[in-house]
């Protein structure tokens, strides 16, 4: 019994976890911010292609 509620106090992979979950959602928001600027930039390649035709 002493070991299981040793086992339900341990912390130890909880701040991994933590760190592995802000992680993800760096990643999340720089795939975001990089997928928004490369439709922008594409609209603009667009409208200067069209326009030196």
């Amino acid at each position: 019994m002493s070991m299981i509620k040793r086992f339900l106090r341990d912390e130890c992979g909880a701040t991994a976890i933590e760190y592995g979950l802000i992680a993800a959602g760096i990643s999340v928001a720089i795939v975001v911010v990089v997928y928004e600027v490369g439709t922008s930039l594409e609209a603009k390649f667009k409208v200067i292609s069209d326009k030196l035709k």
